[in-house]
This record gives structure tokens, C-alpha cells and sequence, in this order.
């Protein structure tokens, strides 16, 4: 009698979460995304969720809140309530590399709840046309017969582009003058110009200027050759390990969303991650859909922070917040 008691009130008990569930979304979602209008960051979140409403039948209302680094618009996240009706597009810099290198008003892991991957698109290591290489390994030779002679450009100090390029370094044991800019277009001006000879940007940014053969691509970061540059080989396969890192995108809720909400807006999103039309527009930006369950999401994401905080420490890279 105690047993049938007890399974027939279980059910009781997940009522009100499975009610919630049912009935959710039953309003417009707010989606932050952490950097201006315009950009390829705004476009992937805008591209994704105007699918992802059709899937929830319900409407996405896109916030962006740029500044700081996209502190502003995670403090602002991880403070909402965590009902599923605000989420963030997080991405390598607020839950990758600035965790790694800053002091934060945000905890990366902590303060949020992992919903997905949307997807990533890989660094590549360019060099000036001019330049006398045409591989990695010449590369690496005229570097190191060059010592201190060399410089590389980066979006900023403690940006993936400084990082994947300080991890090159300390792989191949030789040095480069560092320039940080304030961006990568700015960055590209100089290496093109000859000021700066090599640089580690984000494959969208890079692809006209390497088109245009201004600018000379040696290897890709990832696990495989990307589609815009298949001969081009990866680093992994040429013998450089831990380059699996890439520029991503995913999607994060305030700490503590219901489990049942995680689980729709997962399934959701992975449904519209795997729609072929998504690839094709995605691929504007060079990022390949890499659709993944909430928990390898986060786990992706303390894997990503404990790479760059490895390597900063390593290379006494610790900036201001």
C-alpha cells in the first residue's frame, strides 16, 4: 500500500516542473548578444534565431549590449531570472579567454547554465605575401633564423588571436615581437602593409584578404580542414598539438534554469543547427554548426577556460579588467 502510494504521488511531485515545461515559451525570449549590431557575432545570433523561434512558435528579441568586452551584457545575464526567457549568446572571449586572463564581475561557470553550441569557426595562421614561406615548417625555419626580428599583429592583448599565437610560440620555441591593435581590421592594415609579419585571425576576418593574395595561409586550427580552405592543411596534422581551439558561439542561461527548459531549448536548437539551410548561411562567416548536449556544452566551456589559463600563466599573460 506504502509503495502504490508513493509511486502514484511521484508524478505529483514533477508536476509543477513538467507544467512549466509544457507551457513554456509562452512570451518572446530575450537574446544578448555581447557586442554591437552588425557584426559577425549579431549575425550568427540573429541567423540562428529566427529559425529557433519558428521551432519554439515563439518570437526571439535580440539585445545587443556591447562594451566592455561583453562584460555588460553577461553581468546582465547571469542577473535575470533564470525562467528561460533570457539567455545569452556566450562566446570564446566571455566564457573562453578573458576568464583565463582577467579578474571578472562574473564567474563563467558558476553564474550561467550551459543551453548549447551553436558552433565555431577556425583561427588560421597567415603570413605577408612578401614573406619568403609557403609551410609551416618554412615558416618555423625563417623565424627562427630570424630571431627578434619578427613581429605578429592580434585583435588585442588576451584576445584568441593573441593567445593561439603565444601557444605557436611557446610550441615551436622561438620568439615574436607582440602588437596588439585595437581589432583585427587595423591588424590586417599593417600586416598587408609589412609592419607586422604574421598573425592567427579568425577565418571569416582573413578569407578576402587571402583571396586577394595580400596575405599567405599556412595552417588552420580545428580538428579538420575547413571547407573554404581545403588544401590548407590543420595544425594537428602537421604535428602541433592543443590547436583544437576555435572562434565559437553557443548559447547560455542565468545558473539554476530548469532542467526541463535546458532540455527543450537543447533539442531545439540542435534541430535548427542541423537544418542544411543554416550551414549554407552560417558559412558567410566561415563557422561550421556544431551542435552538442547541454552538459558537453559545458563541458566544452571549463575545458576551453582551463586551455587559456594553463597558457596565460605560462606566459605571465594577466591583464586588467
Amino acid at each position: 500500500m506504502q509503495r502504490r502510494t508513493l509511486l502514484g504521488a511521484s508524478p505529483l511531485l514533477l508536476l509543477p516542473s513538467l507544467l512549466h515545461a509544457q507551457s513554456y515559451p509562452n512570451k518572446p525570449i530575450r537574446y544578448i548578444v555581447p557586442v554591437s549590431a552588425g557584426g559577425g557575432s549579431d549575425m550568427v545570433g540573429r541567423t540562428v534565431t529566427e529559425r529557433w523561434g519558428k521551432v519554439l512558435n515563439q518570437s526571439f528579441v535580440v539585445e545587443n549590449q556591447g562594451g566592455g568586452g561583453g562584460v555588460i551584457a553577461c553581468q546582465n545575464a547571469a542577473k535575470a531570472a533564470p525562467d528561460g526567457y533570457t539567455l545569452l549568446q556566450g562566446y570564446v572571449a566571455t566564457h573562453g579567454t578573458s576568464p583565463a586572463t582577467r579578474k571578472l564581475p562574473y564567474d563563467a561557470v558558476k553564474d550561467f547554465t550551459p543551453v548549447g553550441m551553436i558552433g565555431g569557426t577556425p583561427n588560421v595562421l597567415v603570413v605577408n605575401a612578401a614573406l619568403p614561406v609557403t609551410t609551416v615548417k618554412g615558416f618555423v625555419d625563417y623565424l627562427r633564423a630570424n630571431t627578434g626580428k619578427l613581429s605578429y599583429g592580434s585583435a588585442g592583448a588576451g584576445s584568441l588571436t593573441h593567445l593561439t599565437m603565444e601557444l605557436f610560440k611557446l610550441q615551436v620555441n622561438s620568439f615574436m615581437v607582440h602588437i596588439p591593435y585595437r581589432g583585427i581590421a587595423p591588424a590586417f592594415t599593417d600586416l598587408m602593409g609589412g609592419q607586422t609579419q604574421a598573425m592567427f585571425p579568425g577565418l571569416a576576418a582573413a578569407m578576402p584578404h587571402i583571396r586577394s593574395g595580400r596575405v599567405r595561409a599556412l595552417a588552420v586550427t580545428g580538428p579538420q580542414r575547413h571547407p573554404q580552405l581545403k588544401d590548407t592543411p590543420t595544425l594537428d596534422e602537421l604535428g602541433y598539438k592543443g590547436f583544437d581551439a576555435m572562434q565559437w558561439y553557443g548559447v547560455v542561461g542565468p545558473a539554476n534554469l530548469p532542467a526541463p527548459i535546458v532540455k527543450q531549448l537543447n533539442e531545439t536548437l540542435n534541430a535548427v543547427l542541423n537544418a542544411p539551410d543554416l550551414r549554407e548561411k552560417l558559412s558567410v562567416e566561415a563557422v561550421e554548426p556544431m551542435p552538442m548536449t547541454a552538459q558537453k556544452f559545458g563541458d566544452y566551456i571549463r575545458e576551453d577556460i582551463a586551455r587559456w589559463t594553463r597558457l596565460a600563466k605560462e606566459r605571465g599573460i594577466q591583464l586588467d579588467s
